[in-house]
């Protein structure tokens, strides 16, 4: 239901609580708008954030926030004792712009891009992790123990050490690479010290250094068919060209990969749980790869993004535990154990390449923060991650079962899904007549984030399915979500009358 505003100067201003644009940022733009267009002049004087906010029955830190802002951007002034007005510094000839309406002639211009940049132009973003039911990698956030983090946070900005006030390390506070280091040996088998982690802002950006650190513009890299667009993304950024290389049953194919680029510079694969497909790599697959690496003198990525969620089976070492010369660089993020909003990832390297990534990092953005990382090597050291990670490997097994007997019941004719032995998503195959994207536009509509599997092929493919995150899903909200969705299945199979 849309709050609407009394006041008549801001009557057309509105805020919709149904919108996933949060209510601050709406009052912001509304508020912002009035003041470009004119409907709010120069020293008006707006309502207090206590009268508004009863006024549009929301929060008053929903006011405060959205008139700090307009504050800070230079649309309000603040007079002590005496509220908030339209400020009058204003530029003329942006109000004057505002009034007339969007001109633009940029979509008639000639722009030269650069060979790293022309084949992203006219190419349109990948929707944006929203967070949505059935968003692939979404993590369980209500079940998060926030207290717990927010009270390590708070341990250290009470009484921030100095190091942690000025910048970082390149390879991050010492502290985190360290308890990461003894995290990443006791759990995923990966042999390393401190002096080998690497912090990052997440895995993209380690992918995009471990292929610019190999790939000379036009180098062939190969990466999974089907495969993470991430990886795609940052071997074109990098002007090198992207080998699709096809997975079956036993994950990556080096026969194939050979007879496609065999002078490959660098291999991206996910061994531990492929994304999307799911499946584990064998390893005598594992060996050949490391072979092939060591005898050609090439170097392997291994992104291993959710592994510490396994079902079934025995636990599975990491590649960079197999490899015996120092060919693997491991690459692992902290957005599915616990939030994406953390920004934080990180790479272990090799020894004797470590200086070389602390200078290619230093090149991009110096440091990341490092009063987070404090509080993230505490809740390494103190426990707290790895209970939470025994806690949700339960809760996600449990959400993937309820998933799965919810579309065998509603979907069992039409939809080809199997239990996945690890992560966070299944992978439900349609059939032929049924389009996957077309079900994901449809999905899209009524809130939710399914991904189209077709869609992470770069050849042509027959391939045509749906890709489910069920771990950020609860089980309450299911049902629905599962009615709704079949009704979408339903009637894109229908014929049409």
């Amino acid at each position: 239901m849309p709050y609407r505003l009394k006041n008549a100067q801001l009557q057309t201003i509105s805020l919709d609580a149904a919108s996933p644009i949060p209510l601050h940022q709406q009052l912001f733009l509304s508020l912002r708008q009035a003041i470009l267009e004119g409907r709010l002049k120069p020293h008006t004087q707006l309502p207090s954030s206590r009268a508004l906010a009863k006024e549009l029955g929301i929060s008053r830190n929903t006011v405060l926030t959205s008139y700090d802002q307009l504050t800070a951007e230079g649309y309000l002034a603040s007079r002590v004792g005496a509220g908030s007005y339209v400020s009058d510094q204003l530029p003329d000839d942006l109000l004057e712009r505002q009034g007339q309406g969007p001109v633009s002639t940029l979509n008639k211009r000639e722009v030269y891009l650069s060979k790293m940049a022309e084949p992203f132009r006219n190419k349109p973003l990948l929707e944006q992790y929203r967070g949505l039911p059935f968003s692939p990698g979404l993590p369980a956030l209500d079940e998060f123990p926030f207290e717990d983090w927010a009270r390590l946070l708070a341990r250290h900005w009470r009484r921030p050490k100095r190091e942690f006030l000025v910048d970082n390390p390149v390879a991050g506070a010492r502290v985190l690479r360290e308890a990461i280091a003894n995290h990443l040996g006791q759990t995923r088998a990966v042999r390393c010290h401190a002096d080998q982690v690497i912090i990052l802002s997440g895995s993209q950006q380690a992918i995009h250094l471990v292929v610019r650190a190999f790939a000379e513009p036009g180098d062939p890299i190969w990466m999974e068919e089907p495969g993470y667009p991430g990886i795609r993304d940052a071997i074109i950024a990098a002007g090198a060209t992207p080998i699709s290389v096809p997975v079956d049953a036993e994950g990556f194919r080096l026969d194939r990969a050979k007879s496609l680029a065999a002078n490959a510079r660098l291999a991206c694969i996910s061994p531990s749980h492929q994304y999307p497909l799911g499946q584990t790599m064998s390893l005598g697959r594992r060996l050949e790869l490391l072979d092939w690496a060591k005898t050609e003198g090439r170097f392997i990525l291994e992104d291993d993004y959710d592994s510490e969620y396994r079902y079934a089976g025995r636990p599975l070492s990491s590649l960079q535990g197999l490899d015996e010369d120092n060919r693997v660089l491991y690459v692992g993020t902290m957005s599915k154990v616990m939030f994406s909003g953390l920004r934080i990832g990180y790479m272990v390297v090799p020894e004797d390449l470590v200086d070389i990534f602390l200078a290619l990092r230093r090149n991009i953005d110096s440091h990341s923060p490092s009063v987070p990382e404090a509080a993230l090597a505490d809740f390494i050291t103190e426990g707290y991650l790895a209970g939470h990670i025994r806690r949700m490997r339960l809760l996600y097994e449990h959400r993937q079962n309820c998933l799965l007997e919810l579309l065998a019941e509603k979907l069992g004719d039409i939809l080809d899904v199997t239990p996945q032995e690890s992560g966070m998503h299944l992978v439900a195959y349609l059939p032929d007549d049924i389009s996957d994207k077309q079900v994901q536009a449809a999905a899209r509509k009524k809130g939710m984030l399914v991904r189209a599997l077709s869609s992470f092929y770069y050849q042509p493919t027959t391939q045509n399915g749906l890709i489910l995150g069920f771990a950020g899903t609860s089980e309450k909200e299911m049902p629905q979500l599962v009615d709704t969705l079949s009704q979408i299945i339903l009637s894109l199979s229908s014929p049409l009358d």
